[in-house]
């Protein structure tokens, strides 16, 4: 049975990860960096503890485990994360570690895929951006996933490296600091109003489960080694037309107020991510539409 281990299993897409890939008969290994407290993936055969900064206990469960694939997930993913160092020491000094024990501990690697985000473009250019668009990093999370991929170069021809860079993508169980899931929990608890920034800017956004699709696919595709490959809907959504598909679906309107704090004047009206490099390497990917993830995560049943 081939194996996979997921570094930050226990997160938001984690486990939708560990979902994917155990319903496609992988043998599923979870990293986390603490015992989990919350009840673990079903679709997980184990889950280790330990830090990417532990050198040593790294390098020995890799030697134990002996992975076919590796998916790193595990970063500070929150682009308003206040605490630089936090965000450099998990997205680049804890990707160093884990490259580093791949390329002395790991044997019979067939790919390793590593998250980075489309945060790296920036928001200054307007339009389609494919993988050659020039990096813009604006904030420390930005510059931080910039620099991993750099870091990366280094490892390239010792290591089978795929670099994704997802555009914005949602679903059931991300934390209620971004955008979607806000609007959704609002709408769920019936609140009278909301306070957003610009309801015209209109942004790429994609399903969790169509990502973690994407990446097990790329995982499968030899030709995706060494490559860095857009993750994207290819499509471009306003606010405006998330908060009406929300109040059609739900019944309940919310009343928008538009907080000064929450407008970024420099931001381009209309940005999102060119496809043609994905399906060219793993085909076509049936797509979700963003009305269908509103609906999944606004009717979801409520857990205790």
């Amino acid at each position: 049975m081939r194996k996979v281990l997921i570094t930050g299993v226990t997160g938001f897409t984690g486990r939708y990860m560990a979902e994917e890939l155990a319903a496609q008969g992988y043998e599923v290994h979870g990293l986390s960096y603490r015992q989990p407290v919350s009840e673990l993936p079903t679709a997980v055969s184990a889950i280790h503890c330990c830090s990417l900064n532990d050198d040593e206990t790294l390098r020995t469960l890799l030697m134990e485990i002996r992975p076919t694939y590796v998916v790193h997930l595990a970063a500070v993913s929150f682009v308003a994360h206040t605490d630089a160092d936090a965000i450099y020491n998990a997205n680049l000094l804890g990707t160093r570690h884990l490259l580093e024990a791949l390329r002395t501990s790991a044997t019979n690697l067939e790919g390793v895929l590593l998250a980075s985000s489309a945060n790296v473009y920036g928001n200054a250019t307007e339009g389609v951006l494919p993988e050659s668009a020039p990096f813009s990093p604006a904030n420390d999370y930005a510059v931080s996933k910039a620099a991993m991929e750099f870091l990366a170069g280094l490892y390239r021809g010792r290591l089978p490296l795929i670099i994704s860079r997802p555009f914005n993508y949602t679903g059931v169980g991300q934390g209620e600091q971004f955008l979607i899931p806000k609007i959704v929990a609002h709408i769920r608890r019936r609140a009278e109003f909301i306070e957003l920034g610009n309801l015209d800017i209109a942004r790429d956004f994609c399903d969790v489960r169509q990502v973690v699709q994407a990446y097990r696919r790329l995982l499968e595709t030899p030709a995706a080694i060494g490559e860095t490959v857009n993750i994207c809907s290819g499509s471009a959504y306003t606010l405006q037309y998330v908060l009406e598909q929300a109040a059609a679906i739900s019944g309940h309107h919310l009343d928008v107020r538009v907080n000064p704090a929450f407008v970024r004047s420099a931001d381009v009206k209309n940005l999102f991510g060119s496809r043609a490099k994905l399906d060219s390497l793993i085909g076509d990917l049936p797509q979700l539409e963003l009305k269908d993830t509103l609906r999944w995560m606004i009717e979801y049943p409520a857990t205790d």
